[in-house]
C-alpha cells in the first residue's frame, strides 16, 4: 500500500498497536479514523491527537459495526483502506470446559467473526474505490502456540488463513490484502504485558512497520525481524524447539 494520501479506518485502535499505528500513518499524511467503543476514550484521543478522526463502533455487535459502516462511507467517501485491528487475548485452562467457554466464544467474536463483519461492512465501497487495501492483523502465535492461550492462538490463524483466501478471492478487484502479523509487542493486551522486557517495544514495532510499508509495496505480509523466529520455525524445521522456547520464556505459562 501506499505510505501516505489513504483515507484509513482502523477499528479498535484506542489503545496499543493500533493506536500507534494510527498516529504514525496520520503523520504520514493520511487521513485517519479511529473507531472504538468508549465514546469518552474517543473524545480524549481526539483532543489529545489534532487531526485524528474517530467513530464509536463495538466490534463484538453486528448492528454496531454496520452503523459505524455508514457513517464512515457518508463523511469519508474516499476511504481506501480498512485495518481490522481490534482483537483480545484470553489466559484460559481447557480442562474444565467452566474456565474456558465464555473466554473462548468471546475471543473468536472479537478476533475471527469481527474481521469477517468488518470486511463484509467495507468491502463493496473499497471494490467501488479500485485502489484499494484490507490490512488483517495475525500473530506470531498464529504459528506457535503460546500453551495460556489457546483460543488467540487459534483465532489469529484463522485470521491467517482468512487473509490468504482473500488475497485470492478478491484478486482481480483492486482490493489487496496485506496482513500484518505482530510479535509479543509491549502492550496491554495481556494484564502486565507492557513491561515484559521480553516484548518489542512499541514505539520501535511500529517504526519498522512503517519502513516495510514504505519499502515493500508489494508485500502480502508485514513481519518485522523479530517475528520471524515464530512465522518461519516451521519452515525452517524447528517448530518443536521454538514452541518450546516461546512457552518456557512466557511469563504467564506457569499460570494456566
Amino acid at each position: 500500500m501506499d505510505i501516505s494520501g489513504n483515507t484509513i479506518f482502523i477499528p479498535g485502535a484506542t489503545s496499543g498497536i493500533g493506536l500507534a499505528l494510527a498516529l504514525a500513518l496520520r503523520d504520514r499524511g493520511n487521513t485517519v479514523i479511529v473507531g472504538g467503543r468508549r465514546a469518552e476514550l474517543l473524545d480524549e484521543i481526539a483532543a489529545a491527537n489534532p487531526g485524528l478522526a474517530t467513530v464509536p463502533i463495538d466490534i463484538t455487535n453486528p448492528a454496531s459495526i454496520a452503523a459505524a459502516a455508514v457513517r464512515v462511507r457518508a463523511a469519508y467517501p474516499d476511504l481506501n483502506v480498512l485495518v481490522t485491528m481490534a482483537g483480545v487475548m484470553r489466559i484460559e485452562d481447557w480442562r474444565s470446559a467452566d474456565t474456558f467457554l465464555a473466554s473462548a466464544e468471546e475471543v473468536v467474536t472479537t478476533n475471527v467473526l469481527g474481521t469477517i463483519r468488518l470486511i463484509a461492512a467495507f468491502v463493496e465501497h473499497l471494490r467501488q474505490r479500485g485502489n484499494a487495501t484490507i490490512l488483517t492483523v495475525s500473530s506470531g502465535l498464529a504459528f506457535v502456540p503460546l500453551r495460556v492461550t489457546p483460543s488467540y492462538n487459534a483465532s489469529k490463524a484463522a485470521v491467517h488463513m482468512l487473509s490468504e483466501s482473500i488475497r485470492l478471492n478478491l484478486d482481480g478487484t483492486g482490493v489487496r490484502v496485506l496482513e500484518l502479523v505482530p510479535p509479543a509487542v509491549r502492550t496491554a493486551l495481556r494484564p502486565g504485558h507492557e513491561s515484559n522486557e521480553l516484548a518489542m517495544p512499541l514505539d520501535e514495532f511500529v517504526a519498522e512497520v512503517m519502513v516495510l510499508l514504505e519499502t515493500q509495496p508489494d508485500a502480502t505480509e508485514i513481519q518485522v525481524d523479530r517475528v520471524k523466529f515464530l512465522r518461519n520455525a516451521e519452515a525452517r524445521g524447528h517448530y518443536d524447539r521454538v514452541v518450546a522456547a516461546v512457552n518456557e520464556a512466557d511469563p504467564a505459562t506457569s499460570t494456566p
